[in-house]
This record gives structure tokens, sequence and C-alpha cells, in this order.
């Protein structure tokens, strides 16, 4: 997904994220680092576990993909407006990178998808009428249960 850097001039391609939004790879950056828990020396000597850094505020992002963005990252987000995605659950960096690009990518897809304005509606007459209708029959139904004493 996210090719090396091959030297001087080196243009790698747009990151699709939908048909109409694309992110450049130079608002991304990586650094590996060492990975925390269970593995023995290779976790000991080895910087295999990634951390994405993508800077929202100067990608080419629009205003409401934005805010969504905010809201979904949540602490992944810094003050600054970079977003902070680590990967540290495969044994390579490779693949460690890979995992953390398609978060990303996840994450951004489920950003740029517009919540449905939503309609208000009234109830029918009918309906008002049908549930009118069925709690006064469910209090007859309570109002028959009860006892009365007769006074004596």
């Amino acid at each position: 997904m996210l090719a090396p850097s091959t030297g001087k001039g080196d243009k790698r391609a747009m990151i699709r994220i939908t048909d109409s939004l694309e992110i450049d790879p130079r608002h991304i950056a990586e650094s590996f680092i060492r990975a925390s828990g269970p593995g023995g020396q290779n976790v000991n000597k080895v910087s295999t576990a990634v951390e994405l850094r993508f800077d929202v505020v100067s990608a080419n992002l629009p205003d409401d993909l934005r805010a969504r963005l905010k809201n979904l990252a949540g602490r992944q987000l810094t003050q600054e407006g970079v977003l902070v995605i680590t990967s540290q659950v495969h044994r390579s960096q490779e693949r460690n990178r890979e995992t953390a690009l398609a978060k990303l990518v996840s994450l951004l897809r489920r950003a740029a998808i517009r919540p449905k304005r939503r309609i208000a509606t009234r109830p029918t007459k009918a309906s008002k009428a049908r549930r009118l209708e069925s709690k006064a029959r469910r209090s007859r139904i309570k109002k028959l249960r009860n006892t009365t004493r007769s006074a004596d």
C-alpha cells in the first residue's frame, strides 16, 4: 500500500480513500519503535512496531470530514491536529506498516460517510387513536383485577 521512498524526485501514488477522496502520502510520517509485550529477544532488539502520524490540519480534507474524523479519532488525535496510529501486532515492520495504514484508511472511510439527515415526522391520527385505545383497554383490564371489599 505505502511504497518505500526510492530517492530524489520520488512520487508516491496517492492513497485512495473513496472515489472522490485521496490523500497524499507526504502527509503521513512513519517511525519504527520497539514493540511492548511478549516476544522474547526479538522484542528487545528489533524495532518492529510502527507509529503513523497523519497531519489532519495540513491534509487537503473537506471541513465536514475533518470534523467527523476528529470525533471518530478521539484520543488518537493530538492537540496539534496530528492523528497517531500505532501497530505492533506482527513481528515484521512491513506487516505492521500495512496494518497501520489500513487502520488509517478505515478511519478515514468511516469519517467520509455523511450521516443521513433525520426528517422529523409526526404520528398519524389513526396511530394516535390506536395507541389511546390500547392504553384504555389495558386500563380496563387492570381495573378488573382490583378486588373491592363490600362494607358490611
